[in-house]
């Protein structure tokens, strides 16, 4: 961290927000040749989640030149598995998806939360272009040339463009005087890792239960992670059990299909909500990651999401700078809100219809889920397009999410 005294007072780009969104928006920023401040916080330690990085995501994290370490820190997901375990009249039929079918020896990486941050971290420590300022932001006022950003202990940061990764709450968000559409879920998450005496064999298993999905995550070795979405009041209750009685009940709940389970130190229960922001960027404020969007952890799609909004934004701010236009001005962000738009909202409201449909009781939903369920598993074309536009949008995908380089400005 540079000290105070000695902080540049201007800069291109100011991200505010050290959670992975953040961290990956400055760092790639930084690698697109424009000086950078990131001011926030260190992040919390803790954080049990993973994260599975998948599609379009691994070559942006490749040209970042931090997805070597990445791939060490975690495990290759293989094969998803889909298994409904809902009782009902009307069952969906199991699908598996093979990432060989589509040509990839696995769809991704899964990796704790905290050894991404970390990895993050330390190439941020590495960038010479990056200025970090570990305070939180206090005041931030729009300009017509410039957005100023005042510290908790004063300092005032300039810059022409900032980056909202600054959470659900934002604070710059606010400033920029941009609403949300927001709606709560009857769930919780309970959030845990675990150990297992069964190989997982790189194939993460989504049970698919009436209080919505239950889904085993591979991670390094004979160790898993979890998401067992419930009811409140459940996901409460099995927090609070002995390790040992936890472990049998997930054990149950997966039909031993990993065998005896060990839970690991740290668990965590989420309330599920959903937001979208009404506009992605104003007033020299570009909003990213749960700043812009939040759903359930439903289908791997949270930070694969805001991943893309990084490489969209990076390539529309450089071709504005490239074209000498005003990198932070209502044009540039005009733009990065229609490239974004469609899937944000694509993404976000069919998280949501899915998880509807889970929950549904109605005869005709569970015949319209159980129909497509059975459609991807039995036409091989459909299920490998079901594959590749679930890991990445073919409809205009970021540049560094194709494997290609920025337009050099």
């Amino acid at each position: 961290m540079t000290e105070p005294a000695a902080l540049p007072s201007s800069f291109d780009v100011a991200v505010v927000g050290a959670g992975p969104a953040g961290l990956a928006a400055a760092l790639q920023i930084a690698r697109s040749g424009f000086t950078t401040a990131l001011i926030a916080p260190p992040t919390r330690p803790d954080d049990v989640r993973t994260t599975a990085l998948l599609g379009g995501s691994v070559p942006f994290l490749k040209q970042l030149g931090v997805y070597e370490a990445i791939e060490a820190a975690g495990a290759p997901l293989a094969t998803m598995r889909l298994v409904d375990v809902t009782r009902r009249l009307v069952r969906a039929p199991e699908a598996n998806f093979h990432a060989r079918e589509i040509g990839l020896a696995a769809f991704g990486i899964n990796i704790v939360n905290r050894d991404l941050t970390r990895i993050l971290d330390e190439a941020i420590a590495a960038e010479p272009g990056i200025t970090r300022i570990a305070e939180p932001v206090e005041t931030v006022a729009p300009l017509a040339d410039r957005i100023d950003l005042v510290t908790a202990s004063g300092a005032t940061v300039s810059a022409r463009l900032a980056i909202a990764a600054d959470g659900k709450g934002s604070r710059l968000r606010d400033a920029a005087g941009i609403d949300t559409t927001t709606w709560a879920h009857p769930q919780s998450a309970l959030v845990l890792n675990l150990a297992h005496d069964v190989p997982h064999h790189d194939v993460s298993t989504e049970f698919h239960t009436p209080t919505g999905p239950y889904v085993l995550v591979p991670l390094p070795g004979n160790r898993s992670s979890v998401v067992l979405i419930e009811t409140p009041e459940e996901a409460e209750r099995l927090r609070a059990l002995p390790d040992a009685d936890l472990g049998l009940e997930l054990e149950r709940r997966a039909h031993s299909l990993l065998g005896r389970m060990t839970v690991e130190p740290g668990r965590q229960v989420w309330p599920l909500s959903s937001l979208i922001a009404k506009c992605y960027g104003r007033a020299r404020i570009a909003l990213i990651g749960e700043t812009a969007h939040t759903f359930p952890p439903i289908g791997a799609q949270g930070l694969n999401l805001t991943l893309r909004d990084v490489a969209s934004l990076a390539e529309i701010v450089t071709e504005a700078r490239g074209r000498h236009d005003d990198i932070g001005g209502a044009a540039t962000l005009a733009k990065y809100e229609r490239a974004r738009r469609l899937d944000v909202e694509t993404r976000t409201r069919g998280v949501d219809l899915a998880n509807r449909a889970l929950l549904s009781d109605l005869l005709p939903v569970q015949v319209a889920r159980a129909f497509g369920f059975f459609l991807a598993e039995r036409i091989g074309p459909l299920r490998r397009l079901i594959m590749r536009e679930g890991l990445t949008p073919s409809l205009a995908a970021p540049r560094l999410m194709r494997g290609l380089d920025l337009p050099r400005g």
